[in-house]
């Protein structure tokens, strides 16, 4: 009986996921080419945070949140997470709107690699210096132009959670920018399958389909500003720390007794 319902939970989800992104991204595309220039971003940022709350649901993630992302002042924010789940990423747009950062792979996965495309996700190769060269600059250009940019500056997702060390590369765009950096740490409850390692994103898709519903932690720091004498190397220790820090605190939430 256990199994039976896990598998009518799993086909279900999977139907869910693949009718929502199906259905949403051409709804999306359509109305995004009907707006005016200035309204496209809003555009964006409403149909992005509909899909990623519909998917969220969908999967039974609850999410638990300490701190303020909706409080984030003008300006370009760096948003900077330790990276566990592709439910991360849900997470995430959601909370701050904005553009991710992501492994190019990302790029040819079914129906997300489509979606991502089209809402401007930013694709990295991380073993490909031109790849990497090119991030920098358009994250430094949409920060200066006052985005939200999310980086997960580990560069792929690991199974618990010791923050492993940050890769500098967002870090140099954003310092002539005038940006803040966003600290954010993510905790899942324990036995919430979230964690995407060693798996193909079908794979991890089946398995999180047929988890049963699950929490997770998300921690929101102050913003660092970025001063003059900074330097790439000290703002990232400073935010890799601060994002340990937070998932930490997250922890604590996601596991209290309630």
């Amino acid at each position: 009986m256990v199994n039976a319902k896990r598998e009518l939970r799993r086909a279900g989800r999977i139907a869910g996921f693949g009718a929502l992104t199906a259905t949403m991204l051409p709804g999306f595309l359509a109305h995004e080419t009907l707006a005016a220039a200035r309204q496209r971003d809003a555009v964006r940022e409403g149909w992005v945070g509909a899909w990623a709350t519909a998917l969220l649901g969908l999967f039974g993630v609850r999410v638990m949140t300490s701190g303020a992302p909706a409080a984030l002042g003008r300006g370009g924010h760096l948003i900077v997470a330790n990276h566990r789940s592709t439910a991360d990423v849900l997470v995430l747009l959601r909370a701050f709107g904005g553009h991710m950062v992501s492994r190019a792979d990302l790029a040819r996965w079914p129906l997300v690699g489509q979606a991502a495309r089209a809402v401007g996700t930013l694709f990295v190769e991380r073993t490909d210096a031109v790849s990497g060269a090119s991030a920098v600059r358009t994250i430094r250009t949409r920060l200066t132009a006052g985005a939200k940019i999310i980086v997960f500056p580990e560069g792929t997702t690991f199974p618990d959670d010791d923050v492993r060390p940050f890769h500098a590369g967002a870090f140099v765009a954003a310092l002539p920018t005038g940006a803040d950096i966003v600290p954010v740490g993510l905790a899942y409850g324990e036995g919430s399958g979230a964690a995407f390692v060693n798996e193909t994103f079908p794979q991890h898709l089946a398995r999180m389909a047929a988890a049963a519903p699950s929490s997770v932690a998300m921690c929101v720091g102050q913003p660092i500003p970025i001063e003059a004498s900074t330097r790439a190397a000290a703002l990232r220790d400073r935010t890799h720390s601060e994002v340990q820090r937070l998932v930490h605190e997250a922890r604590g939430i996601v596991d209290a007794p309630r």
